[in-house]
C-alpha cells in the first residue's frame, strides 16, 4: 500500500508539522490538555491552520497554559489579550479559557487530574479507526457528544460536539489518521 499523509494536512509545514508530530498521540500532560481544548475552541468558525499559525500567541499570551495563573485573569487582562493580534480577538472565546480554566480546575480536583477524567471515557485505551477517506471521519459521535454535554454541565464553554471531537483527536483519545498514512497506528489491543 502506497503511504499518503492525511490530506488535510498538505496545507502548509505548519499543518505537516502537527499532522506527523502531534495530531492523534495521546495526550496526558494537564497543560496541554488545557492547550488543545483552548485552541480547539478559538477554532470555532475558523481553519485549524489560523489557529496554528497563532499558536506561539496564544502560548505567550496564556502563560504558557498555567491553569491557575488564566484562572485569575482579570477584565484588565482580557482588554489587553483583545488587543493582541496574536490570538483570535474574540472577547466569548478569551473569557471562555478563563471560564474554562476554572472548570478544568474542579475537574482535577474531583477526578485527580483532568486526563484521569478525559480517559476514563475510553477506559485508559485510545480509539483506533480505521477510515480509508476523509470523507468517512466523522464530525461528531456519540462520545463527543457525551463529552460536550458534560462539560457544558460542568460550566465549560466552547465545547459543542464538534470541538469536543476535534479535541478528542488532537490529544489522541481518537486516532483518525487514515489507514494508508504513515501516521497511522494499529492497534494490538
Amino acid at each position: 500500500m502506497n503511504k499518503k499523509r492525511c490530506e488535510w494536512a498538505e496545507v502548509s509545514d505548519l499543518d505537516r508539522n502537527y499532522h506527523d508530530n502531534e495530531w492523534g498521540v495521546p495526550v496526558y500532560d494537564e497543560r496541554k490538555l488545557f492547550e488543545f481544548l483552548t485552541l480547539e475552541g478559538a477554532q470555532a468558525g475558523l481553519s485549524w491552520s489560523t489557529i496554528l499559525k497563532k499558536r506561539e500567541g496564544y502560548q505567550l499570551l496564556f502563560d504558557n497554559f498555567d491553569i491557575v495563573k488564566i484562572s485569575q485573569y482579570d477584565q484588565v487582562k482580557v482588554e489587553a489579550l483583545m488587543l493582541d493580534a496574536r490570538i483570535v480577538r474574540n472577547r466569548l472565546k478569551i473569557n471562555s479559557v478563563i471560564t474554562n480554566a476554572h472548570a478544568f480546575i474542579k475537574i482535577q480536583k474531583e477526578f485527580g487530574g483532568f486526563s484521569q477524567y478525559l480517559w476514563s471515557y475510553v477506559e485508559n485505551k485510545p480509539i483506533i479507526n480505521h477510515w480509508t477517506t476523509m470523507a468517512e471521519v466523522p464530525a461528531t459521535t456519540e462520545l463527543s457528544d457525551k463529552l460536550s454535554k458534560d462539560l457544558k454541565k460542568r460550566g465549560f464553554k466552547f465545547v459543542g460536539s464538534t470541538i469536543c471531537y476535534a479535541f478528542l483527536q488532537a490529544t489522541g483519545v481518537v486516532n483518525d489518521h487514515l489507514v494508508n498514512c504513515p501516521c497511522y497506528v494499529k492497534s494490538n489491543i
